[in-house]
């Protein structure tokens, strides 16, 4: 019964984030500030996706059972309000602040004191319930395990500061909500899409990625953020913060890369995946751009750095996956099949590109085309993933 709680709670936590996902690109057709984009991006669909699949999967990867496995339903009423509360705040509505951020924070501690909980015993990762079949893995599987208590360190850290940003409690720095999205965004979401997958995509691709790349991505990652946001605006910090984040989400992308022509599987989810990971590096060479100051960070280039990292690099990654996780055939709705989520993948990667051009060309009407193929898109996947989540309630 536990372990079926456990699962519920993180179809729950992920059927969230993917309304959330809709309600991201909803906004961005309505023309919503950037502020209010980010909240749902990255407080709503990203991090909901993420801790629902954490709950599932952080467990088994340091060999251990999840602590509380109902603690799902006590979070998700709460991070979802919270979310959508924010969302107002960043829309105008300031009575909405404190309480969002509130809601939101209590959820996310909820999840996190869970997970923390649960690998108590083993924080370095070591024991990876890896097993023998598949023991040449083993020396990744502890790399990747290291890296996830520092996600959660930076989850943890971004939801104090998302508070902190809203109130009058202090901040951790000068940043405001923008450095609280960088640390629940390239802290704790990023270096979780790094950790969980470099155990599992070389599993879903039935190949090995390069460990020197490995090496890199993982450290580089895990540093970036702190600097990024501790020289929040400019300087040596930002500078070398925005030059490892660079590094890192590019050695991924090719880490990954190598796994997708390795492959002999051809699953539609390695596509999304693969999307994902080249709209990143654009993200990040905007971003990298910005800091260097080759690159003025209008406000088009900016939202454009927002949507290639959060609709890309972690949207489109969350969106391949899911489809492994959660098989488009075996759902139950009309058209659930892979053509459908090969459409959907298509739809989000080619908008967004699209989106991307007309944002860095100045060209609104460009832009408004891709956020409505990418908004139709979005629908796409979220019938697909209810789909099937109705063939499992029904078994």
């Amino acid at each position: 019964m536990s372990a079926a709680s456990a699962s519920r709670g993180s179809r729950w936590f992920v059927a969230a984030g993917v309304g959330f996902l809709v309600a991201f690109q909803a906004a961005a057709l309505a023309g919503l500030p950037r502020t209010a984009l980010a909240v749902l991006g990255v407080h709503g669909f990203v991090v909901h996706v993420l801790l629902g699949k954490a709950n599932a999967l952080v467990p088994t990867y340091f060999d251990r059972d999840l602590a509380f496995p109902r603690a799902a339903f006590l979070a998700l009423p709460s991070t979802t309000l919270g979310a959508a509360a924010l969302s107002l705040w960043a829309a105008g509505f300031a009575a909405t602040a404190a309480v969002g951020a509130a809601l939101w924070a209590a959820g996310v501690a909820v999840s996190l004191a869970t997970l923390a909980w649960t690998i108590r015993g083993n924080l370095s990762g070591a024991a990876t319930a890896t097993g023998e079949h598949n023991a040449h893995r083993r020396q990744v599987d502890r790399a990747a395990n290291a890296a996830v208590p520092v996600a959660l360190a930076y989850l943890a850290a971004g939801t104090y500061e998302t508070v902190a940003a809203v109130t009058s409690l202090p901040t951790l720095a000068a940043a405001g909500l923008p450095g609280a999205v960088h640390l629940v965004a390239a802290g704790g979401a990023l270096v979780l899409l790094f950790a969980v997958g470099f155990r599992l995509l070389p599993r879903f691709l039935v190949a090995s990625p390069p460990r020197a790349l490995v090496a890199v991505v993982l450290p580089t990652g895990a540093l970036a953020p702190a600097l990024l946001v501790a020289g929040f605006g400019g300087g040596p910090l930002f500078h070398a913060g925005a030059a490892l984040e660079a590094v890192a989400v590019a050695g991924f992308a090719g880490a990954y890369v190598a796994l997708y022509a390795r492959s002999d599987r051809s699953r539609v989810g390695f596509h999304g995946v693969l999307a994902g990971v080249l709209s990143g590096v654009v993200g990040v060479l905007l971003g990298l751009g910005f800091a260097t100051g080759m690159l003025a960070p209008t406000a088009g280039r900016v939202l454009a750095h927002l949507r290639l990292n959060v609709l890309g690099l972690l949207g489109l990654s969350i969106v391949g996956v899911t489809y492994q996780f959660y098989p488009p055939t075996v759902g139950v709705f009309p058209g659930s099949d892979d053509r459908t989520a090969l459409a959907s993948i298509l739809l989000l990667a080619g908008g967004l590109w699209v989106e991307a051009g007309g944002r860095l060309t100045e060209t609104g009407g460009v832009a408004r085309l891709g956020v409505a193929l990418g908004l139709v898109g979005a629908l796409a996947y979220a019938y697909l993933v209810a789909s099937a989540f109705r063939a499992r309630a029904t078994k």
